[in-house]
């Protein structure tokens, strides 16, 4: 098999790829046919540039650690939240565009999450994960030969 890694990564990013231009779909009509004043352009970019480069970099991991020593592939996929967020967090807190403190997260001045919502969205958000990689991820590599 040629270039497994390539295949790993390029079987990565479909997933996340298809589903951000859904978002970028929705934002565009949102703020500029319906006239939503949430400034989301301000960081929609590093989203649509860093989460499919890094499901691609998890996918070369899961495929680099062999059949051996990992995981299932649901499971793997359903770790990448916890680096995501915590990512996602320092990102926006360097950026000015998140604060945190002691009310939850608070995003661009306007909107504050409580900490109680992370705790029910989160395990929703690793189920997501580990459907998506167990089905989507999971074919994709059986499509290019790379499991």
């Amino acid at each position: 098999m040629k270039h497994p890694y390539l295949r790993a990564y390029m079987a990565g990013i479909v997933a996340p790829t298809a589903f951000l231009l859904v978002v970028l779909t929705a934002f565009t009509l949102a703020r500029f046919v319906f006239d939503v004043p949430v400034p989301l352009e301000r960081v929609i970019v590093f989203p649509m540039a860093l989460i499919p480069n890094l499901f691609g970099a998890w996918n070369m991991l899961y495929v680099a650690l062999g059949s051996g020593r990992r995981l299932s592939i649901g499971a793997h996929g359903a770790l990448l939240p916890f680096v995501l967020i915590p990512l996602g967090l320092t990102l926006g807190t360097v950026l000015g565009v998140i604060r945190i403190d002691q009310d939850g997260v608070r995003a661009f001045s306007a909107v504050t999450v409580p900490f109680v919502r992370f705790v029910f969205v989160l395990p929703i958000v690793v189920i997501v994960y580990y459907l998506v990689w167990k089905y989507i991820v999971g074919f994709l590599n059986d499509l290019a030969g790379v499991e």
